[in-house]
């Protein structure tokens, strides 16, 4: 398989392992009513403002291979600048960035080369998030298209490219464009496994519906026709057929039937043939409404009529946050929520990690009304407007606006909390004990912590049980523990194997390896105790 290289991939090919893990703090709780709660609101909506290569780190304890559909509309990389999303990798936060990972190595490098920096470790996070069943959908144009495929290829694996999409993104031509008028944009598409991924059928439009009719009163309802030759002349296809009307019936020249002679005379027996209204016609195959698809299968063209175009994106996002601010680039909802009745079922979790003005949110908050779902959304915004222009609309959107009724639901707004490990590399206490918790509980199972068994309610040491091994976490901050005869007496969980972290061990180690103990010292400084 072709692999891309540019300046700088060695040095970020791995960089998803150094971010750091930070921890999510809470800042409030929107809801429908225009409320806001400091509580959490339990519903699995977040907004995350942050760095969103460090917020996707964050998502892993919680969401490691669950999110069953990602959408991103990352910079284009068109260079161009003064919009309020700066769609331009000479931004002063990707340039900082590269400064510190790919050094000075960096200063060389072209907008192509900063490009695919920037996404490569993004992706690598995204691809770990995306479930086995999941799928990610990215938008993108001419200027790193053919990049991204190829990156695509190397992260997610070619196998597992299922298709590039075409979406019709302007209804009227610019007559002073230089080359060509661009009217399109791109939407590439992978799965996780391709072998695992199961796409939706669209649902039939009234539209399409209309094509059938029954004009000749058959008892099993309306139906349409398609034709029943070939355009190439084949011997052994070359034949004959009586009409109802006494006609004998030949292909055009050059043409020939597509069926077999025995087939044709069985459908026509079965009145499957429609060879119009007075029976002499060349036949055609009569195909019902009753035994379609319940749905209609994806094209990879997709119309502005079906799913909108830029102006009207802007013209909704204006509506809806006409005293706020305007947005340059946002993406009309109803493409999104084509994404979202393709590849999300009524339960499924949805992430965005270049939120923008939050349309994925908008989408998705609307289907659940529509279907009524329970779709879960995540979504991570960057810059400073991630509260006044994405948090806002979507407040907006559950609220209702310009006439519109409220969608109803609820979010969580974070912001990027401390790192779980100090510079040192011990672990950072600020963090807090549920932090440590989770990402303790993560690190050894790769698994999101459950809630507190009963039988260990009154252990605040214990963790949970995964594979038959009982891992604890002995931890207190302000003081120094110990894995002791006292400490396994409070233990009331059964299992095979027990993880253990504590600050010291007084066990001998036989008695570890007998009983199936495994001490793991607690990474900090406990000189000051």
């Amino acid at each position: 398989m072709p692999t891309l290289h540019w300046i700088g991939k060695d040095k970020v090919i791995n960089h998803h392992q150094d971010v750091p893990f930070r921890l999510l703090d809470h800042q409030y709780g929107a809801l429908a009513d225009g409320t806001q709660t400091p509580k959490p609101t339990g519903s699995g909506n977040q907004i995350i403002h942050g760095d969103n290569l460090e917020a996707l780190k964050s998502l892993l304890p919680q969401y490691e291979g669950r999110v069953k559909c990602i959408y991103i509309d990352p910079p284009y990389n068109t260079g161009n600048e003064g919009w309020v999303y700066n769609d331009n990798v000479n931004d002063p936060k990707i340039k900082k960035w590269l400064s510190q990972v790919v050094g000075k190595e960096g200063e060389d490098l072209s907008r192509h080369d900063k490009w695919l920096c920037m996404m490569y470790p993004r992706l690598k996070l995204l691809h770990k998030l995306l479930a086995e069943d999941g799928a990610i959908f990215i938008s993108i144009d001419e200027n790193e298209q053919a990049h991204l495929k190829l990156l695509g290829d190397e992260i997610f694996g070619g196998a597992n490219f299922i298709n590039s999409l075409i979406w019709e993104k302007k209804f009227s031509p610019q007559n002073d464009a230089k080359y060509f008028s661009e009217n399109h944009d791109f939407i590439l598409c992978f799965a996780k496994s391709k072998s695992k991924w199961q796409r939706n059928l669209l649902t039939r439009t009234e539209e399409q519906d209309d094509r059938y009719k029954n004009p000749d009163n058959d008892f099993r309802g309306v139906w349409t026709s398609s034709d029943l030759t070939r355009p190439e002349h084949r011997d052994r296809d070359f034949y004959g057929i009586t009409s109802p009307s006494g006609k004998v019936l030949h292909p055009a020249k050059g043409r020939s039937w597509s069926r077999p002679l025995d087939e044709l005379e069985r459908l026509k027996g079965d009145n499957r043939l429609w060879f119009g209204p007075k029976g002499d016609n060349m036949p055609r195959l009569k195909r019902f409404l009753t035994e379609t698809k319940q749905g209609v299968v994806p094209q990879t063209i997709w119309k502005f009529q079906e799913v909108g175009h830029t102006q009207e994106a802007k013209q909704e996002t204006n509506r809806i946050l006409h005293d706020v601010a305007s947005f340059a680039t946002p993406k009309p909802t109803r493409l999104i929520e084509r994404i979202l009745q393709l590849a999300t079922d009524k339960d499924s979790i949805v992430l965005d990690s270049f939120a923008g003005s939050g349309t994925t949110a908008h989408a998705v908050l609307k289907l659940n009304q529509q279907d009524g779902g329970n779709r879960k959304f995540i979504l991570t915004e960057m810059e400073d407007y991630a509260e006044h222009i994405t948090a806002e609309r979507v407040k907006r959107v559950m609220q209702g606006y310009a006439g519109q009724p409220g969608t109803g639901g609820s979010f969580d707004y974070l912001t990027l909390g401390e790192p779980v490990f100090a510079d040192g590399g011990e672990l950072n206490e600020r963090a807090g004990l549920p932090g440590l918790r989770q990402y303790i509980y993560y690190a050894e199972t790769k698994q999101a912590l459950p809630p507190l068994a009963e039988a260990e309610a009154d252990n605040a040491a214990f963790l949970a049980r995964h594979d038959d091994t009982a891992y604890y976490f002995h931890y207190e901050p302000n003081a120094v523990t110990t894995l002791n005869h006292d400490f396994l007496a409070t233990m009331r969980t059964r299992a095979g194997q027990y993880i253990i972290y504590a600050d010291n061990c007084l066990l001998p180690a036989e008695f570890l390896t007998q009983h199936g103990i495994i001490f793991k010292k607690i990474p900090r400084d406990i000189s000051r105790f």
